[in-house]
């Protein structure tokens, strides 16, 4: 009876481990051969670029500050108006004017009448063209000839900070494009406009400035507002392009992996001449076509140690007892 009650035990155990073994290979199967992704190249653009961050800020910052301390009598000018060279932007009274002014003002109209056109207000001209980026006083207050009245820009640029390691691939005229942190769905085409010729340390690293400016300048556009860059090195349009997964490196040769076209067979390597790459995609100059279907084989399954895997990735790993199909050595 005990006899019998182990043996029907070790039955049922024995039988248990046959149903897991192959449940665990049917799987490993599977999930193998989810990881083999098959792909078809397309025609598409191709930009290989620069990236890097500055900050928007003036070309030109220039602060206009009276000819003589006085009373500021009135401000013409609001910020984010774009004013001429030659254009008036406020009128200030001189000390001596605003202490008769205001004698006046105790005598009457007439007294006032007077003195505002015997000793009339000094204009504050704009001495170039650009937009007012600061209003720094208001009418009736007091300034001394330090004190800006406002603040002018010529144009509102980027300026951007190129690690050295990169700053030998910029060249002036370059194209580029802009983003804002605050705006990033707002694009601005741009171009290099200037390379700085003295560098900088930052946080230990060397650094160049170089300043990059907007064909247009949006009207959310801020001084201080931090913008993200990327220089253009390289572009090309309407060429066929693979993900940089599909393309794999022999001893002698570059090559894709073509798709089998059975279960049973291999994939096929098909050496091919690629163009221009960047982080997601690669240039095929030529060797495939738009209809060849491609499979991306994962780094594990790929080659080792220069050895073409010789299994077809597709199906399980005879005797392997669970490794990874097309497992390398």
């Amino acid at each position: 009876m005990n006899k019998n009650l182990w043996l029907l035990i070790g039955s049922a155990v024995l039988l248990i481990l046959v149903f897991a073994f192959f449940g665990l290979k049917a799987r490993n199967s599977k999930n193998a051969e989810a990881s083999f992704q098959v792909i078809q190249p397309h025609y598409g653009s191709i930009q290989i670029t620069v990236s890097t961050t500055g900050t928007v800020e003036p070309q030109n910052r220039l602060e206009v500050k009276p000819p003589i301390a006085g009373r500021v009598e009135k401000i013409l000018v609001v910020e984010g108006q774009w004013v001429r060279k030659g254009e008036t932007l406020a009128w200030l009274s001189s000390t001596e004017r605003a202490a008769l002014l205001d004698a006046a003002r105790t005598q009457g109209a007439q007294a006032i009448d007077y003195w505002e056109g015997v000793y009339k207000p000094t204009p504050i001209v704009s001495p170039i063209t650009g937009t007012v980026i600061v209003r720094s006083v208001e009418p009736g207050q007091t300034v001394l000839g330090s004190d800006p009245i406002v603040v002018l820009s010529d144009r509102l640029i980027v300026k951007a900070q190129v690690d050295e390691t990169d700053i030998g691939k910029l060249k002036l005229g370059q194209k580029a494009v802009l983003s804002l942190d605050a705006y990033p769905d707002i694009r601005v085409e741009a171009q290099v406009d200037h390379i700085a010729y003295e560098s900088k340390v930052v946080s230990n690293v060397t650094i160049y400035q170089v300043d990059i400016l907007p064909k247009r300048v949006p009207p959310v556009f801020r001084s201080g507002m931090s913008a993200n860059v990327d220089v253009i090195l390289q572009a090309k349009d309407n060429i066929l392009l693979v993900p940089r997964e599909a393309i794999q490196q022999g001893k002698h040769k570059t090559f894709v992996r073509l798709a089998p076209i059975t279960p049973d067979a291999k994939p096929e390597r098909r050496p091919v001449v690629t163009g221009l790459s960047n982080d997601q995609f690669t240039e095929i100059v030529s060797g495939i076509d738009p209809n060849t279907r491609l499979v991306i084989v994962p780094p594990e399954y790929a080659l080792t140690k220069n050895k073409e895997v010789k299994q077809n990735p597709f199906l399980p790993r005879r005797g392997g007892g669970g490794r990874p199909p097309g497992g390398g050595h």
